[in-house]
């Protein structure tokens, strides 16, 4: 007897229908090394046009010899609520799953969200994320403004470990999968060993948030001029697992 597999739905309109009501795609960096900081530069250059939240981070786990402690994003928001609809977030979850705590943040918070400050932000500027150890289980997430020359330390986290791991990068959208188009584009990721040596990943791999998880099927993650960038509402050239250089 011939079992058919039935075709995942595709998703193109209407808002993504997962739990948090976001649709999320990935680029896993490889190989798998132990870092004492990372870093990547962002630029958002097709911004978005509607009053909804977009998030793009710079993400790690946090490890020690007895495995992971936790895991904290850094990154830009689109957000509809913060001055200019820009803002900075810097925050994360332990092992079970509790919130991390941290440091005052020196940014205002017009929602007075701990992790969620304001920050001006501009389209095709570049800002480049940081991630790196501010004391030992302390780890301080930073964005400088390249054009500026302007860093800014959000906060500092508790997330443990005595190392970096498993750094990525993503777009969480929870705009409607038919809104017009945005596109982040990534650039320059690196860190430095825990022996003190730069390195850079060889290769992006690549996730999407399945159809069936309510993920929007218009999104994609594609080399670019100046590096690789994540776009929403176009048709999907790389599918999961594709493998791509760095920018």
């Amino acid at each position: 007897m011939r079992l058919w597999r039935r075709t995942p739905r595709l998703r193109r309109e209407g808002y993504p229908t997962s739990a948090n009501r976001a649709s999320s795609f990935h680029l896993h960096w490889t190989p798998r090394v132990a870092l004492q900081e990372v870093w990547v530069t962002l630029a958002i250059t097709e911004p978005p046009l509607v009053p909804e939240l977009y998030f793009w981070a710079l993400q790690a786990s946090f490890r020690d010899e007895d495995g992971v402690t936790g895991a904290a994003h850094l990154g830009l928001q689109w957000h509809p609520s913060y001055p200019g609809s820009t803002a900075v977030n810097w925050g994360g979850y332990d092992r079970t799953g509790w919130e991390l705590v941290g440091s005052e943040s020196d940014l205002p918070s017009v929602l007075g969200n701990p992790n969620t400050r304001n920050f001006e932000w501009l389209p095709e500027s570049a800002y480049r994320l940081r991630i790196f150890p501010d004391r030992p289980g302390w780890w301080a997430g930073e964005v400088t403004d390249l054009a500026r020359g302007v860093r800014t330390v959000v906060r500092r986290l508790a997330g443990g470990g005595d190392h970096l791991t498993l750094p990525i990068v993503w777009s969480e959208i929870f705009a409607q999968c038919d809104d017009p188009g945005v596109t982040a584009l990534w650039s320059g990721p690196g860190g430095l060993t825990v022996a003190g040596e730069e390195w850079r990943p060889e290769a992006y791999s690549t996730t999407y948030q399945r159809e069936t998880d309510g993920g929007c099927s218009n999104t994609d993650s594609r080399p670019m001029n100046r590096g690789v960038g994540q776009l929403t509402l176009v048709e999907r050239t790389n599918p999961p697992g594709a493998q791509l250089p760095p920018g």
